[in-house]
């Protein structure tokens, strides 16, 4: 394939920014590997957002033949390169499947993506890209993948998404908390599944039920059994009286305004402007383990793109995000994550200690809008929630999905999908 090479013309920073160059699995040492999950495959590769067409807080989840998803992102690159899309068919448990596009699809499974805008006088430029995905012909679970030109195996993104069509119904206990002392920190969630629209011989083979909160995939509970099985009545109840079988309730996200750069919003420390991209200082952050637990409200994790001085997308800049969090070194990697980052731990959002300070640091560039963010502890020793602490009263999103594989179809379907709050305002 042959490649383009692009300089983008920016103002060098004090700090030794370099103008991004053209990546793709031919340039790179190593070559790109399909992976099912939320990922970007090149670093110019950013901002990647797929949501229900007019929603951008929502999750990819539409309903079979009555919903369209729209898919946003930004490559950090002068010009604009020729990108198309193909739709992916995964089971239950997010592996890629058998299925051939036509079992799923009514066209040719690639999709050119003409729709794009050039940023206008921004420090970094990019190209911003929009796509609105086909239909499918199945319920389930998808994955979109992005690719350059020609070559489907340079890969640029990749986005999970569902289709669901409900042929179950849901009911659920009001009651959430579960016994002492463990619902402190936990929020369970009881419900039943009935089935009696669907012919299931073995519910308990062949139904898998999968759990989610706040749009998350790091911490998703999968295939989880029931408690009671009623093949008369064809109900599947779920009590989550087990702790393993509870949600951390954990705390309100954490979040800061970077909607202007000119006039810094609220948990935003200060811009330094005399450095172009400017360099964005969050304030100082410390853990909450051992703090009461406070009501706010939040984005439950999500981030919303936005500009106050401009009031145009096209104008909105990248700054260096600074993120410090005020701690003794912990046995472990420490991370700072959102949906900004698909909840991804890695190298990029990984903090470095500074034993002088007394502080773990990170530097993220992030587009300008409103960000829920949160510190992850990766360790064998501590929980992964040690620096936010976990309380049984915050408020949370939930997914419920149910899978059902019939024998003629050789796929899991999407039968049934439900969002509920708990704690809700």
């Amino acid at each position: 394939m042959k490649l383009k090479v692009v300089a983008a013309v920016v103002v060098l920073s004090l700090q030794g920014y370099s103008p991004y160059a053209q990546s793709s699995a031919i340039s790179d040492s190593k070559p790109k590997v399909l992976k099912p999950i939320d990922l970007a495959y090149e670093p110019e590769i950013k901002t990647i957002q797929l949501y229900p067409y007019g929603t951008p807080l929502l999750p990819p989840v539409v309903r079979l033949r009555d919903g369209v998803l729209v898919l946003e992102f930004d490559d950090l690159r002068e010009e604009n390169d020729s990108y198309y899309a193909r739709i992916v068919h995964c089971t239950y448990d997010w592996k890629i499947s058998n299925l051939q596009p036509l079992d799923y699809l009514e066209d040719f499974n690639e999709f050119p993506i003409n729709s794009f805008e050039y940023s206008i006088d921004t420090h970094i430029p990019y190209v911003h890209y929009a796509f609105q995905l086909p239909t499918v012909k199945l319920p389930g679970n998808y994955l979109l993948v992005v690719f350059r030109g020609s070559d489907k195996d340079d890969i640029i993104l990749s986005r999970r998404f569902m289709v669901f069509d409900n042929r179950v119904v849901f009911s659920r206990e009001g009651k959430l908390i579960g016994p002492s002392p463990i619902a402190d920190l936990n929020q369970q969630i009881n419900f039943t599944v009935n089935y009696s629209g669907l012919n299931i011989q073995n519910a308990l083979l062949d139904v898998h039920v999968a759990i989610r909160q706040n749009q998350r995939w790091d911490n998703m509970a999968s295939d989880v059994k029931p408690s009671f099985v009623r093949d008369v009545q064809k109900e599947l109840e779920y009590r989550f009286f087990d702790e393993s079988k509870m949600f951390r309730g954990g705390n309100e996200f954490r979040f800061f305004d970077m909607r202007s750069l000119n006039y810094p919003g609220r948990n935003t420390a200060y811009v330094n402007k005399t450095v172009k991209p400017f360099e964005v200082y969050i304030g100082k952050d410390k853990s909450r383990q051992y703090e009461a637990y406070a009501q706010y409200d939040d984005l439950n994790g999500q981030f919303l793109l936005d500009n106050y001085d401009y009031r145009d997308i096209s104008y909105s800049n990248y700054a260096f995000v600074n993120f410090s969090l005020q701690s003794p070194q912990i046995s472990g990697d420490v991370y700072v994550a959102g949906a900004f980052n698909y909840w991804n731990l890695d190298e990029i959002n990984k903090m470095t200690y500074d034993p002088a300070q007394g502080l773990y640091t990170c530097r993220i560039p992030l587009k300008q809008g409103w960000y829920d963010y949160q510190y992850v502890l990766k360790s064998s020793t501590e929980p992964a929630y040690l620096f936010e602490g976990s309380h049984f009263e915050t408020g949370n999103y939930y997914e419920i999905l149910v899978y059902y594989k019939p024998f003629q179809t050789r796929a899991d379907l999407l039968v049934g999908y439900v969002r509920l709050q708990v704690n809700q305002r």
